[in-house]
């Protein structure tokens, strides 16, 4: 169960990843570089999409668990990002994920929800499904919230 996210003050992060959702911005590079892409955007909440197939493979020719690392990192990072002001910015503390089984090539979808925030932490979780609505992978997350200098240049 999620708490209500309180809006940020100012919402440069939260306009911008909507922007990067409508093709507005470049994606990131290792959404290129991974093959994924943003949708869903909205305050907390993000989603994350993805074709697999060959050359996301492990040697044993599934789903390489670290393709839905990254998948599920992008979606819980922009949810994150949707909570933040304008002057801050997060790091990631801890990522776990749960592997409910194997992909080969499948359309995923990974969907994020901050559901809880405070004014130093964030604790994140996303559901990873495949195109058949199956549990992939859950996977959850704690951001540690910057401001200051130490939010300088990230």
């Amino acid at each position: 169960m999620t708490e209500a996210i309180r809006p940020p003050k100012t919402t440069k992060h939260l306009d911008d990843i909507q922007r990067l959702a409508r093709g507005e911005l470049p994606p990131p590079g290792i959404a290129k570089l991974v093959g994924f892409t943003i949708g869903g955007i909205d305050l907390g909440r993000t989603v994350a999409e993805m074709d697999t197939g060959p050359q996301h493979a492990n040697p044993m020719g599934t789903l390489h668990g670290g393709v839905v690392c990254d998948l599920s990192d992008a979606a819980m990072g922009m949810a994150m990002a949707t909570t933040l002001e304008d002057d801050e910015s997060f790091t990631t503390l801890d990522l776990t994920v749960k592997f409910f089984k194997p992909i080969w090539k499948a359309h995923i979808k990974a969907s994020a929800v901050v559901v809880k925030r405070t004014r130093t932490l964030g604790l994140i979780e996303c559901t990873v499904e495949d195109d058949k609505g199956s549990l992939v992978a859950r996977v959850y997350s704690t951001c540690m919230v910057l401001r200051g200098q130490a939010a300088e240049g990230r």
